[in-house]
């Protein structure tokens, strides 16, 4: 489920003794803006293939990279957005 990974502190959080871990609020926009930053780094490398003379196609590795970037980008906007009405509604 999508708001599993939503609320979950990581490792570095717990190792470093947090006493007041950050938000869910937080922790789904560090989510989207991490995902945002894969579908760029991901439509970068497929720009490469266009710049010049297009003759070149991506590699499937590279295609399927930016699909699962797009989808996480998704995944991680409807938690966020899930999480935001969520607490509007309390």
């Amino acid at each position: 489920m999508v708001m599993d990974k939503l609320a979950m502190p990581t490792r570095k959080d717990e190792a470093m003794g947090a006493k007041n871990p950050r938000s869910a609020e937080a922790f789904a926009l560090e989510r989207v803006a991490s995902a945002a930053r894969e579908v760029q780094a991901a439509s970068t490398a497929l720009q490469a293939h266009f710049a010049d003379d297009g003759a070149r196609q991506p590699s499937m590795l590279e295609l399927a990279r930016f699909a699962a970037a797009m989808q996480e980008l998704k995944d991680a906007r409807e938690a966020f957005d899930l999480l935001i009405v969520r607490g509007a509604d309390q």
